[in-house]
């Protein structure tokens, strides 16, 4: 049923050719999203300003919260959707980050875990878009180890305290809350389990810094800082000491959504090459006619392909709450990234000289999908993962 999350696995169902559907709502996004286009990104970027009119834009029409429940005021229709919308997004030129950790990391947390009221708080807003929440996991001396969290929640009068920070976290300019992994801080000072609260980005003692970055987007980087900030405890997402499971089950759709940006910059990187090399004439005829230039253009449109089809995959076994969902999110993560990567850098070797100037738009596209190889989880620890969950093998750190 369409808008309802399932406790038991359903039949998962992946159609190799698009419905008239998703046909549809692909066309829908990418019009709004060619009307703002590379130029209005680039003038955000410039002036320091979010991207939000596109985000409104698309949230007006339903867009940005597709895959949230229509109880509350989103499509309905899971993380296939919210994949083609993100992909459409990124394949116009136009890739947001908001749309990994809003809808999907923290809406998708919400509708698991979330308590009627936390739900009609904020995953309503989620869902129609007009809330958007960033996640905040990564700090510097834990890296990729989530058990090294040393951000705080320490019980106070009936309160909690939050203290810590955070770093690498992607689009809070523009968000209205943040939610926070951190761990209870125990009687005997130590640190327990891990816990998600939810934090206004305007409450008292929490304040940020920017993050300066080689990549060329309208989105931003921040360190966060928290300073006893007061918290009730009705905004804590699966309660105090909700341990990794709650955190675990954002995580996936967040893979799935960073393999449709990339695998959505690949498509603009290959269109951009592919009609470069039918247009640019040398030695009386096309680039393109030449085997040097066609088969490496070639080779990475079938690892694109190749890439899609797993996130489709991924996608359709995590609506349908199947086993699998997260090998196949790890599998869709890690080669939409490499398939991004390898788009770019064969469409800027296509258009040779001019791959580097800034008014072909290759070399904006670079870092936006370079970065994919390293975060939300590097290629090394995705590696890890299918080696050790999928092919039995000793765990190797």
């Amino acid at each position: 049923m369409v808008g309802r999350v399932s406790t038991a696995a359903a039949p998962a169902a992946l159609s190799l050719i698009p419905s008239q559907e998703e046909t549809l709502l692909r066309e829908a996004v990418s019009g709004i999203c060619r009307q703002f286009g590379r130029e209005y990104m680039q003038q955000k970027r410039d002036s320091g300003g979010p991207p939000s009119e596109l985000w409104e834009a698309l949230a007006s029409r339903g867009y940005m919260g597709v895959n949230i429940p229509e109880e509350y005021d989103g499509g309905g229709l899971g993380m296939a959707a919210l994949s083609a919308v993100g992909e459409e997004i990124a394949a116009a030129g136009c890739a947001l980050l908001l749309i990994v950790v809003s809808p999907a990391i923290v809406g998708s947390i919400l509708v698991r875990h979330g308590t009627p009221e936390q739900k009609e708080r904020w995953l309503r807003g989620i869902g129609a878009g007009t809330t958007k929440v960033a996640f905040a996991i990564t700090e510097a001396d834990a890296g990729t180890n989530s058990h090294n969290l040393a951000t705080s929640l320490r019980r106070d009068d009936g309160r909690f305290l939050l203290n810590g920070q955070k770093t690498f976290i992607s689009g809070v300019e523009d968000a209205d809350a943040v939610c926070v992994v951190a761990r209870t801080r125990t009687s005997d000072g130590g640190l327990g389990l891990p816990s998600l609260a939810i934090v206004d980005v305007d409450a008292p003692g929490f304040t940020r810094q920017q993050i300066p970055m080689a990549v060329r987007g309208a989105d931003k980087q921040w360190t966060l800082f928290f300073d006893d900030v007061e918290l009730e405890e009705e905004r804590l997402v699966g309660g105090e000491n909700g341990g990794l499971g709650v955190v675990f089950d954002g995580l996936n759709p967040e893979r799935i959504m960073g393999a449709s940006i990339s695998t959505g910059i690949g498509r603009l990187a290959l269109e951009r090459g592919a009609a470069y090399a039918r247009e640019r004439r040398v030695w009386g005829q096309p680039i393109g006619a030449h085997q040097g230039v066609a088969h490496p253009l070639a080779e990475a449109k079938i690892e694109l392909e190749l890439a899609r089809l797993m996130t489709q995959k991924a996608a359709a076994l995590y609506d349908a709450g199947a086993p699998g969902a997260g090998e196949a999110a790890n599998m869709a993560k890690y080669a939409a990234a490499e398939a991004g990567i390898h788009c770019v850098d064969r469409a800027i070797q296509a258009h040779g000289g001019n791959g580097f100037a800034l008014e072909y738009g290759l070399s904006d596209l670079w870092w936006g999908v370079r970065v994919a190889r390293t975060a939300p989880v590097s290629r090394e620890m995705v590696l890890n993962y299918v080696a050790e969950h999928s092919l039995g093998l000793p765990k190797s750190y």
